[in-house]
């Protein structure tokens, strides 16, 4: 018997949790639940994470967290209670399948089969913000090698576990050749150990509209934070509904499964839910902890219920549909087809994909030669004219230092700048040393200092590095 936490939300969350609970118990799961309060009430009751450090510690004494929709009060600097628990218990991998159910969930998409592995835990999500001036603010895009190589790791292993053919990257690393260039670089070291599952790369924008488009030719799909939440939702989507997807969160020593839609308040208490997306959390948790033959009876009711055209509101069509239900009633017809399996739709077989993932701890590598090879001033400036701060900003320079070019949005605009280029308040002013010199930080320290003399705001600073030898910084554009 496992102890699991269970949190059942806001809005439609309780309702569709009850449902879900009482399906997988008739099934014969053997768990034991132990419910915390999360989401809107511990909002407004002042508590800006969304819960508190006893539901804390449940979680992590647990390891396994079943979880309803919550909602997150709007203003007011709550935090996504989904992005910090990840975060907290290092969920690094989410794993959101996403199947046609043809032909009894329209779709345009009827052969479509594929698996979103998405990073969980960096990538623009880390949520570093700065207004640097009056006219920019920042997000700082972080990847990590550790990072990638444990997501893309996870993906080739989900794929051999799930005997699966191909895993593709999606990534836009023509433009961001440093950070995305990283995630491709490690996706790449990573498929040479696996030589019999199919490999490929595709840019994110073309990649997408391929998924759209024909997502029949991929199958497991690994992404970055903010490309996979985006994504995972389309695919969802385009196989019939994102109210009948799960999702699994998995870490190195804790889980968290859910729906992947809201908690939709308005549809509160009316016995309307569709309980399915966390019903397909909840298989997928079975799944983590070896159930597969609970996890597997649940899947072929819940197909045969479908097919059977007993459907809720959100998913009741004409053409197909038999009868239209409520929450708890469809919960009941689950249970009745427990034992079953569907006759069109392919039936789940989880005990034979049952062997455990190879998930092995990151191994940090030597640290490479690092060397200072400049410094990015970032500069508030209102003027418009890159000559005119040029002017300026070369007064900084000593005997050792020299600055090579100023930047505006990461458009070069000085030397040999366009006067049509736009220019914000925000500039970017690079120096390098001058000759064969080695620049330090203390050569560094001196150009702040002389900045603060010349009263030219510096709102923030860059070190330029390269690593083995390698520039490890972006040019800017038409540099």
């Amino acid at each position: 018997m496992t102890k699991v936490t269970i949190a059942k939300g806001d809005g439609i969350g309780p309702e569709i949790m009850d449902a879900t609970l009482k399906i997988i118990m008739a099934a014969g799961a053997q768990i034991e639940t132990e419910e915390i309060e999360v989401g809107e009430k511990v909002y407004l009751a002042g508590n800006t994470a969304g819960i508190s450090h006893e539901s804390w510690d449940i979680i992590r004494r647990n390891k396994i967290f079943l979880k309803a929709p919550i909602t997150t009060p709007q203003g007011g600097g709550y935090k996504s209670l989904n992005v910090t628990t990840r975060k907290f218990l290092g969920l690094y991998s989410n794993v959101r399948p996403c199947r046609s159910l043809h032909p009894f969930i329209s779709t345009k998409h009827p052969e479509m089969d594929i698996v979103i592995v998405r990073e969980n835990e960096e990538d623009l999500y880390a949520g570093i913000e700065h207004q640097q001036t009056d006219e920019v603010v920042q997000c700082l895009k972080l990847i990590s090698r550790p990072g990638c190589e444990k997501i893309v790791r996870y993906a080739f292993e989900y794929a051999k576990q799930q005997k699966r053919k191909k895993v593709t990257c999606f990534t836009k690393d023509n433009i961001m050749k440093q950070t995305d260039g990283l995630f491709h670089q490690v996706f790449d070291e990573i498929a040479k150990e696996y030589p019999e599952i199919e490999n490929e790369h595709w840019i994110i924008d073309i990649g997408a509209a391929k998924m759209a488009d024909t997502p029949e030719v991929f199958d497991v799909i690994v992404m970055p934070n903010l490309y996979g939440d985006v994504l995972s939702d389309v695919a969802a989507q385009i196989t019939g509904s994102v109210g009948l997807a799960g999702s699994a969160n998995i870490g190195e020593e804790c889980a968290m499964f859910e729906a992947i839609h809201g908690s939709a308040p308005r549809r509160a208490g009316q016995n309307l839910a569709n309980p399915s997306g966390l019903l397909q959390g909840a298989i997928m948790m079975l799944n983590h902890l070896g159930q597969t033959d609970v996890a597997e009876k649940v899947q072929n009711a819940w197909l045969k219920t479908l097919e059977d055209g007993i459907h809720t509101y959100d998913i009741y069509n004409d053409k197909v549909s038999k009868q239209k239900v409520g929450t708890k009633e469809f919960a009941d017809a689950v249970i009745q087809n427990l034992g079953q399996k569907p006759r069109v739709l392919k039936s789940a077989s989880y005990s034979e994909n049952a062997t455990p993932l190879y998930l092995p701890k990151y191994q940090r590598k030597p640290m490479g030669v690092k060397k200072l090879e400049g410094v990015d001033l970032f500069v508030h400036w209102p003027g418009t004219e890159p000559d005119v701060l040029a002017a300026e900003i070369k007064k900084l320079s000593g005997d050792r230092s020299e600055l090579i070019m100023i930047t505006n949005r990461g458009i070069k605009v000085w030397p040999d700048g366009f006067k049509e280029t736009f220019c914000t308040d925000h500039w970017r002013c690079r120096f390098k040393p001058k000759a064969d010199i080695s620049l330090s930080k203390e050569d560094i320290l001196a150009l702040l200092s002389a900045a603060t003399v010349a009263s030219v705001d510096v709102i923030k600073t860059e070190n330029l590095y390269s690593f083995d030898g390698k520039s490890a910084y972006s040019l800017g554009q038409g540099q």
